[in-house]
């Protein structure tokens, strides 16, 4: 089931980005950090336990990220990281953003979600701020990925319910 993260979940959070950072797929997340995000965190839970993470924040004026998108091995494959990215992506079409980008190891990942490869350099220079204080930094082999949201129109006076996305 897909949901808000709470602060119970901080630290299984911080577990399954951990796996993936000791791989070297993914950065670390300390959690001070991710305790002063929670609020961008969507979480799938599986019999009580969180199997599933990733976030969604706002950068800039129309601008969004996705950012620490991680699901335990065993339930991969079964589309948990796609539907994790989907409700972000709800998330911040209902929220106003135009774009969101991802600075990702696992470029085909999003491909298939409909983000495109762009230069790193032309993503908002506010972007960059977070990266000085990264333990990759200046050797960072991210790749940058944009995806343009589409307009919609509402059905109703209000924007359209992230909740139908979520299992």
């Amino acid at each position: 089931m897909i949901r808000k993260a709470k602060i119970k979940d901080i630290k299984q959070i911080q577990e399954l980005i951990g796996c993936f950072a000791k791989q070297d797929v993914m950065l670390p997340r300390s959690l001070n950090e991710l305790y002063e995000n929670i609020r961008d965190f969507w979480v799938y839970e599986d019999k009580g336990k969180v199997v599933g993470c990733a976030a969604l924040h706002i950068s800039w004026d129309d601008l969004a990220e996705v950012k620490s998108t991680a699901v335990s091995k065993r339930y991969q494959g079964k589309g948990i990281g796609f539907d994790l990215v989907s409700v972000c992506l709800a998330e911040a079409k209902a929220l106003g953003a135009k774009k969101v980008f991802v600075l990702t190891y696992k470029p085909d990942f999003f491909k298939k979600l409909g983000f495109k490869r762009i230069k790193n350099s032309t993503l908002p220079h506010k972007i960059w701020a977070e990266c000085i204080n990264c333990c990759k930094f200046p050797n960072c082999q991210e790749v940058a990925m944009l995806k343009l949201l589409p307009r919609y129109k509402s059905r109703s006076a209000g924007a359209p319910l992230i909740t139908g996305l979520v299992k």
